[in-house]
């Protein structure tokens, strides 16, 4: 009885040891657990999150899933750095500043960007009418977002650069208090916050991507974690992108389901939504080259301290 108690946990371990070793799809260690890094309102992930169906499908391959709250794709973005989160997904900007600090991240997925999700708002009664007139003026965005590019792009279309103006680098709960007491005469921020403000009818929208080269947001996980697990990052990128497709098709629900998560109305998020889209798709010569663009801008604006070539940290699947 013994020998053949042996004999089966001996069998056991070795199909354990050959899915380690040989990367057999469908068996993992209930040890494993991925870790995702998300924005609070950080679209794609949080719906994943919240419909549970990424959990029920790694489950049945031995992985947990852990969420990791982040309130911009900088801080995200440290943590994958310190091994604390494996995957997650930001606006463009953060990558590139990620990649110029030395940070060992690979790009794994981009998604288009609406144009509208995104604005530089002040105050409804606010005597600034255009870009033109935020020179000298304080603008509050925080350091290396997508908002940071929006400003960017904006001030040069209108003739301006960063140093004409005042940043005022704060994350978004800290920015719209200061924004709120007139510490700052702008804002630069993208949804939920963005659909927030503007639902309290206190504020006008100067600019957003229209009219803007479009950028696009990324999916991104540690180098580390995408050469050890590309099945995994696989499976993870197929589930986002049947999420993208229900989002898309199911904005009212997808208000619904986040409306606990961030703790907004359910008309702030259908506002946000009604000017959402969703999709993963790897990354073509195209959405690099625009990457690219970005990474210059903000390498000539002396916002990173050296050039980065984005080419470098893009990962191929298998």
């Amino acid at each position: 009885m013994r020998s053949t108690v042996f004999h089966r946990r001996l069998v056991a371990g070795l199909v354990l040891l050959a899915g380690v070793l040989f990367g057999l799809p469908g068996v993992a260690s209930a040890e494993e657990v991925l870790k995702i890094g998300f924005q609070k309102g950080g679209g794609l992930l949080s719906i994943l999150k919240s419909r549970g169906t990424l959990e029920e499908s790694l489950g049945k391959q031995g992985y947990k899933v852990t969420w990791h709250e982040f309130q911009a794709g900088p801080q995200l973005l440290e943590a994958l750095n310190a091994g604390s989160v494996d995957f997650g997904y930001t606006g463009s900007p953060p990558p590139i500043f990620a990649q110029a600090a030395g940070i060992d991240l690979v790009y794994v997925g981009a998604e288009p960007f609406a144009p509208a999700t995104e604005g530089i708002v002040v105050g409804k009664d606010a005597p600034i009418t255009s870009i033109a007139d935020l020179k000298g003026r304080k603008v509050a965005v925080q350091k290396g977002s997508s908002a940071n590019y929006l400003l960017v792009a904006s001030l040069a279309k209108a003739g301006l650069a960063i140093k004409d103006i005042q940043p005022v680098y704060l994350p978004p709960a800290d920015a719209r208090a200061a924004f709120e007491n007139h510490n700052v005469d702008a804002w630069s921020i993208w949804d939920p916050y963005l659909a927030a403000i503007e639902k309290t009818g206190s504020v006008k929208v100067l600019g957003n991507y229209q009219g803007l080269q479009q950028t696009n947001a990324f999916y991104e996980a540690s180098r580390s974690f995408a050469e050890k697990k590309p099945q995994l990052l696989q499976a993870l990128l197929a589930e986002l992108a049947k999420a993208g497709a229900w989002a898309n098709d199911n904005p009212k629900e997808v208000a619904r389901l986040l409306a606990p998560q961030l703790g907004l109305p359910e008309d702030v998020l259908e506002y946000w939504q009604a000017r959402a889209r969703y999709g993963v798709q790897p990354l073509s010569e195209e959405i690099v080259a625009v990457q690219q663009k970005v990474a210059d801008t903000f390498y000539e604006q002396k916002l990173i301290p050296k050039a980065v070539k984005v080419e470098d940290i893009v990962w191929r699947a298998p």
